[in-house]
Order: C-alpha cells, then structure tokens, then sequence
C-alpha cells in the first residue's frame, strides 16, 4: 500500500523537520520515517473499518426498530438501515480476518459514537444513497458500487473526520489523500465469492519500495552539500540565501533521487516533487523549481555526472 508517491511526501516532510531541529540525530530522524510511514498504513485499516462502524450502527439501528415495532404491534426498520446492516460488502468487511484482527487491537471508534452517527446520517442522506433505494437493485455489485460512492462523496471529503484524524495523529490528514485512493482499490477488490481470508494490501508495495525511503531520506542528508551546490550554482536571478527552506529541500531530495535512482526518468522525477511543490510550498514555487531542476538536469547531463 505504502507507494512511492507516500513515500516522497514523507521524505520531503521528515527532511524539512530534519533540517529544523538541529539537535535530531539522523537516526532519530530515519526511525521517525518509519514510524510515520507505518502510520500511514494504520491509517488505511482504520478508515476501512469506519466502513464497519457504519454498518453496525444500521444494525443497532435495525433491531432497536424492531424491538419498538414488537412491543407497539406496527411499524418496522427503516429500508435505508436495513440495506445499510445488510449490504454484502460491509458485511465481508467485518468478517475480513485482518480487518478483525486490527479491531482486537484498537478500540478508537468507541470513543466517537458521535462521528460515527454523523457519518451514517451523511451516507443515509445523500443524493447517491436515496437514488441507489429507488432503484431496488440488490445485487453484489450494486451494493458494492454504492459504498464506493458513498466513501468517495461522504467519507474521503469528511471534515469533521479530518478534525478525528488529527487527535489521532498529526501524520494523519496529510496522509490522508493517497490513503483514500488504497481504500478505494480494496473495496473493489472484494467480489462475491471473496472469503474472510482475503488480504488486505500489504504495508509495502514491493521490498524494493521499503528500500526506497530508506535510501532516498539517507541518501538526502548524505548528498546535502553536493545537491545544494548545484541549486546555489544554478539559482538565476535570485540569491540561494533567499530561497524558502523547502523549495530548498524539495529540490535537494529531487536531485538525490535523480542521482541515486537511474532506473526513474527525470521527468517522472520532477512531476512528482512540483506536485508536492504545489502543497506545501508557496505559489510561485513550483514555475521556479521546474525551471531550476531542468536547468540542472542539463548541466549534470552535459558534465557527464548524469546519463539518463
């Protein structure tokens, strides 16, 4: 689950806290990368499972109108509790064995009974869930289809969910776009025949994804004084003390990764970090970096440092 595109971000964030805290040793500094990209990777069971919450809350919801509708001899559930608590996706997600196994661990949701409701009412209001009853159909897909859309439009874009996330933990609401899109990929994953034993995605893309932040943050601070060299060399028209700090340390992890890394283009390299650019810097920042990356790229080219 942990992709390159996690891992940059991380990276740019670890380097620039690394830089402002003289007294963290690199060590300290790797050992926090870790932690913070594990984080990430809580993160995603943890939204997974507000899936579940959801579902039981329409359960609880169901058996309370029931028990009513015993004692006063009418009524009954509501349609939209019952396809909710009986919707097969949700229902495969809490006897997921991972899914389960994460809850034994965590007891977060029963701290916010409040968020949980006001995610349900969201999910029982919306335009998509009141279509989706009209429309009748029950199958596999179309439940499936739904809680896709439900979390796209109600969950992903949640900002008292946002407000949760940060009590929990300061990595999480910046993680929290690229977590979305793995979310998403799982519950597409799940078909009928999906039994409790289906996996979950793991931590890591590939070994060699794990391997890639660790080198990429070490080799950062290692080549420090070299990368700003050539952004202090290159700088056109403005003065390299000028610089903002993190255009400084996106374009220095930027070089690093050009450097270290011979397999990704250059270009594939520069569009990732404009676009971490784009977030976390200022809004000139991205036309200035890709002028002065570009601008060193052909001067490491030219010197023979840099072959691709």
């Amino acid at each position: 689950m942990i992709n390159r595109e996690l891992i940059r971000l991380k990276v740019v964030q670890l380097v620039y806290a690394y830089y402002q805290n003289e007294g963290k040793t690199q060590d300290v500094a790797e050992k926090e990368l870790h932690f913070s990209l594990q984080k990430a990777y809580e993160l995603y069971k943890y939204l997974l499972n507000t899936l579940v919450e959801i579902r039981r809350y329409a359960e609880r919801r169901v058996e309370g109108s029931r028990h009513r509708a015993q004692l006063m001899k009418s009524g009954g559930a509501d349609i939209a509790d019952v396809r909710l608590a009986e919707n097969k996706l949700l229902l495969m997600l809490e006897d997921n064995k991972a899914l389960a196994d994460y809850r034994e661990t965590k007891s977060d949701w029963e701290e916010e009974p409040m968020l949980i409701k006001s995610l349900y009412n969201a999910f029982v209001e919306s335009e998509a869930f009141k279509e989706y009853l009209d429309g009748g159909e029950n199958s596999f897909e179309s439940e499936r289809r739904i809680i896709c859309v439900l979390y796209k439009k109600v969950i992903a874009e949640n900002e008292e969910l946002d407000d949760v996330l940060e009590v929990h933990s300061l990595y999480w609401n910046d993680d929290r776009h690229v977590v979305d899109t793995f979310v998403m990929k799982t519950l597409k994953r799940f078909a009928e025949t999906t039994s409790p034993e289906q996996p979950l995605l793991p931590d890591y893309d590939s070994e060699r994804d794990r391997e890639f932040a660790v080198t990429l943050f070490r080799e950062t601070i290692l080549r420090a004084d070299e990368t700003r060299r050539y952004i202090a060399d290159n700088c056109k028209n403005w003065e390299y003390s000028r610089l903002a700090m993190m255009d400084v340390v996106i374009m220095q992890i930027a070089l690093t990764e050009m450097l270290v890394f011979p397999e990704i283009p250059a270009t594939v390299t520069i569009s990732e970090y404009l676009d971490l650019a784009r977030v976390y810097s200022t809004p000139r920042s991205p036309g200035y970096i890709n002028g002065l990356l570009d601008h060193i790229l052909k001067a490491m080219r030219e010197e023979g440092i840099l072959m691709k």
